[in-house]
């Protein structure tokens, strides 16, 4: 789990006992409620990382494009509350650029929040290729969070970071991929292999 889960779950606890002592019981138990979501949303699972040359899923959700782009192919997944919001990286590289870019609070499975809403863009490089990644929020999620930095080295379904409630992942792939998702379908970070090495064994 997340410490951050922990710190909002007890601060919840905390003030529904307080509300309840000071008032009635009951009125404490919307706290409650939202403590256990907390606890809830802020969990971390351990995943099986594939072995091989494979880009993997930053995030859990829904695939809700795979377009070309830029020359190669961009997949958007959508997280919604009840996902994991543990964001990982989707290949080995090294952090080769990290970029924070204000903006709006759209909602996430909207296409313009790819290009609109707040995000930080990601670019890992290694074995002779480039993905980057955009880490978005939408109209609930307000907040970015991201562990690494430029010049870190990263393994597949490393953990980099997370977003703060229901949010969005782009994912841009080169040419040299071949693209093993379709949309519609659901992702889990580190574990759904999003596309191949072509040529590779």
């Amino acid at each position: 789990m997340v410490a951050d889960g922990i710190y909002y779950a007890l601060g919840l606890t905390l003030g529904g006992f307080l509300i309840a002592y000071l008032t009635r019981p009951a009125y404490g138990i919307p706290l409650f409620i939202l403590a256990v979501f907390c606890l809830y949303f802020f969990r971390d699972p351990e995943r099986p990382i594939p072995v091989g040359p494979y880009a993997v899923s930053p995030a859990d959700g829904k695939v809700l494009v795979v377009t070309a782009e830029d020359g190669g192919t961009r997949i958007s997944i959508f997280l919604n509350v009840f996902d994991v919001h543990v964001n990982r990286s989707p290949v080995p590289g090294t952090i080769t650029s990290v970029k924070y870019q204000p903006g709006k609070f759209l909602v996430a499975s909207r296409e313009e929040a790819s290009k609109e809403n707040e995000m930080n863009t990601v670019a890992v490089e290694g074995e002779g290729s480039k993905v980057v990644f955009k880490q978005i929020t939408g109209l609930i999620a307000r907040r970015i969070v991201f562990w690494k930095k430029v010049g870190d080295v990263v393994n597949r379904g490393e953990r980099v970071g997370m977003i703060k409630f229901g949010s969005r992942m782009d994912v841009w792939l080169g040419p040299e991929w071949e693209i093993a998702v379709q949309v519609g379908q659901r992702v889990s970070a580190g574990s759904s292999i999003l596309a191949k090495k072509k040529g590779a064994t």
